[in-house]
């Protein structure tokens, strides 16, 4: 096994890459106009998340989405450098219209926050 590539189902393509681009992610030059899927690089390790269309993701998946409002199917962490870094990311995801369900704040040793992206999808930031 090479590589990791994390499919998430979005309903609206366009947007969710926005809100992806403005929290700071890097989105993968895709070389041509597509309309059904589009990919992030995030980290040091380049793990790939592609965003893809919900109807397309079905036909990949075979099954049915997570109601993401009412649970939760997955919680990805993301390490960042600094709190200063954390801070001003969550800053970003409230001004690009994300949802913050755990504010800054140190638990267990560690400083953290976590927020849903457009779809629901739940994120947690953690300084190591």
């Amino acid at each position: 096994m090479k590589e990791l590539w994390i499919n998430l189902p979005v309903k609206d393509l366009r947007k969710s890459s926005e809100f992806f681009s403005n929290i700071g992610m890097e989105i993968m030059d895709q070389g041509q106009e597509n309309n059904q899927m589009i990919g992030m690089v995030v980290g040091d390790h380049q793990v790939h998340v592609m965003l893809v269309l919900e109807e397309r993701f079905k036909r990949f998946s075979l099954n049915d989405l997570a109601d993401t409002n009412q649970s939760t199917e997955v919680l990805f962490s993301i390490s960042v450098g600094t709190r200063e870094e954390l801070d001003e990311t969550i800053g970003k995801v409230k001004q690009a219209g994300g949802f913050v369900f755990a504010e800054p704040s140190e638990q267990d040793g560690l400083y953290g926050a976590g927020f849903a992206d457009l779809d629901g999808h739940r994120w947690n930031l953690l300084v190591m």
